[in-house]
């Protein structure tokens, strides 16, 4: 895979790169594709037959399917050699991460072990702790968990009570609190604890060992979906960790929380696209099978409808992850050259692509959402029976809007983010919002001349990004340093921003696919059908944010230029459908 240009996080908001530029999933070489084969091979043989015992609450079965995943070497897919794993590219982690997505609870379970159970340590661990610890998750031997959220503190992650305080020997930290939420709860052996020492302002954290005097795991919640995967409470009474499990310095765990939750946000958006998929397929057989009136219910308009839209929406969200997931790849090795942990170089890289990291999140759950809720009616009455794999998706899809951060907090972040990046100086966002908005009266949709089919979606990404600037500024004039606390402002902005990102993720995609000699009438149709439906949320997200923050003469003016820049050409949105749940059923698949 040649370097090419490669953006900060966010800047894609002022800048733009080709589609030679990005990484898409067409593009997997045959040991990538073997390893998702190994994946799927696995899921079929270990989970799907397995999965009415582990739903019902056997955690030593899946405790150890989880091991079996171990001894096959999937838990080391993203450590380095040295440690017991494949170190591969994070674009295979986000392979493996999008196959084992199909997998129910035990995606839950294999992520939470091999992302937030292990990188903490990993990432952030000194070289004792990995030969102790990494080594041994690498394989299964040990399985791990992830202990930040407390009942009083969920999305304020730092708002949490558990305290640690060095004993008199000097040997240990005592630990107290509770963590609730706990993936991997009832059978890991290794927990990574946050907790403040003393009176700290800000955390640490701790690698501790489940059978430690002190540890207490109550029984497994009841929950609405994911019910394979092992969620609990844990107590720690006057536990004693031994001074050498502090990971990292003291006080750094705030920002050891922070790294590995946007590194869970990207890897969950891989994970939702897998799930996506499997429903699909489940979908479009269905379809293929049931007969109404006659006649088989893929033959029906309004289910080609919704089969179109399952397969938009998932490949929108498969285009942005693969096109970070190269960017973040380059970065890693830029970092090796300069950092003097290979550990922390990694996770200095995830972490940087924070804001993309937030839009794959809240784009891709949200997808998916859409997806199990269409499976589900696509199968009627049947799609509401246990008996339909269908309806365990359909719960296990809802927890994903709640995982690594809520949807309400990733949103804020997506604008947040972006502007905080830019006024360190990454890039120049309030440069170029103001200098737009000085010379708003002269846009114009900026369509004149264009000939090509590719220059004319660019051009529209490029209009949606203007309409972006324009409500950044007009915002940031009127509430100054108090737009933080306009949420309602900040969240159209945001999905402004997040439908552009993906717009434009899927336009490189299918420029690609086009260089690569493909054949482009099926591709184009889900581009055009993307676009056109962003165009329509961007302007409805704009003109909310411009009623909100605007006194009506300037109101006025912004939903003009909103106008001009959220113009779409005409596409036949029944046609298009039409062409690609047509080649979904005529496959009985999903492969595009």
């Amino acid at each position: 895979m040649e370097n090419g240009k490669t953006l900060k996080s966010g800047e894609f908001l002022v800048d733009e790169i080709s589609f030679q530029d990005i990484f898409i999933p067409e593009e997997f070489n045959e040991e990538q594709s073997m390893i998702a084969q190994t994946c799927k091979d696995f899921l079929e043989t270990e989970v799907y037959t397995n999965i009415e015992k582990t739903d019902a609450g056997d955690i030593t079965l899946m405790k150890s399917i989880l091991k079996k995943a171990g001894e096959l070497g999937l838990m080391g897919i993203a450590l380095p050699e040295e440690y017991g794993g494949f170190g591969q590219s994070f674009i295979t982690q986000m392979l493996v991460g999008e196959t084992i997505g199909a997998g129910y609870s035990f995606s839950v379970a294999f992520m939470a072990h091999t992302g937030i159970g292990t990188l903490p340590i990993m990432y952030y661990g000194n070289e004792e702790q990995r030969q102790k610890y990494v080594t041994r998750l690498a394989t299964g031997e040990f399985l791990g968990a992830y202990c930040l959220t407390e009942p009083g503190a969920g999305s304020d992650a730092n708002a949490g009570k558990t305290n640690a305080h060095l004993s008199e020997d000097g040997k240990y930290y005592i630990l107290n609190g509770q963590k609730m939420w706990i993936t991997n709860a009832g059978f890991a052996d290794i927990q990574t604890v946050f907790a403040k020492i003393d009176n700290d302002r800000v955390l640490s954290s701790f690698i501790v060992e489940r059978n430690t005097p002190g540890v207490v795991v109550n029984p497994d919640e009841h929950k609405m979906g994911i019910k394979g995967s092992s969620t609990a409470q844990i107590f720690y009474n006057d536990v004693k960790i031994p001074i050498e499990n502090l990971i990292g310095s003291r006080g750094e765990g705030f920002r050891i929380a922070l790294s590995i939750l946007h590194m869970g946000r990207l890897k969950l958006g891989a994970n939702v696209v897998g799930a996506a998929k499997k429903t699909i397929n489940d979908s479009v057989k269905y379809a293929n099978e049931r007969k109404q009136f006659g006649v088989l219910i893929s033959t029906f308009g309004s289910i080609k409808h919704k089969l179109a839209e399952q397969v938009i929406r998932t490949f929108a969200s498969e285009s942005a992850i693969y096109r970070v997931s190269k960017d973040i790849d380059e970065l890693i090795k830029k970092n090796k050259t300069t950092f003097t942990d290979k550990g922390r170089a990694t996770m200095d890289a995830i972490s940087h692509y924070a804001v993309e990291a937030a839009i794959l999140k809240v784009y891709g759950s949200e997808a998916l959402d859409y997806v199990v809720d269409e499976a589900v009616q696509i199968h009627g009455g049947m799609g509401y029976s246990a008996e339909m794999s269908v309806e365990r998706g359909y719960r296990d899809s809802r927890i994903n809007r709640i995982f690594e951060g809520t949807n309400e907090i990733n949103r804020l972040l997506v604008l947040d983010t972006a502007m905080k990046r830019a006024m360190k100086g990454d890039f120049d966002l309030f440069g170029n919002a103001a200098k737009l908005y000085e010379n708003m009266d002269t846009i114009t949709d900026g369509k004149n001349g264009i000939e090509s089919y590719f220059e004319e979606k660019l051009s529209v990404i490029r209009n949606f990004k203007k309409a972006i600037l324009l409500a950044i500024h007009g915002a940031s004039v009127q509430y100054g340093k108090n737009l933080i606390q306009e949420q309602e402002v900040m969240n159209n902005i945001s999905d402004m921003i997040m439908e552009t990102y993906v717009s434009e993720s899927t336009m490189l995609r299918v420029q690609k696919l086009e260089s690569m000699k493909k054949e482009m009438k099926i591709f184009k149709a889900i581009l055009d059908v993307n676009i056109y439906d962003a165009a329509h949320k961007i302007r409805k997200a704009a003109f909310d944010a411009v009623h909100s923050f605007a006194v009506p003469e300037l109101a006025c003016k912004l939903k003009k230029v909103m106008d001009i820049l959220t113009v779409t050409e005409c596409v036949n949105i029944k046609e298009a459908r039409r062409i690609i749940a047509e080649k979904l059923i005529e496959d009985n698949q999903y492969k595009f």
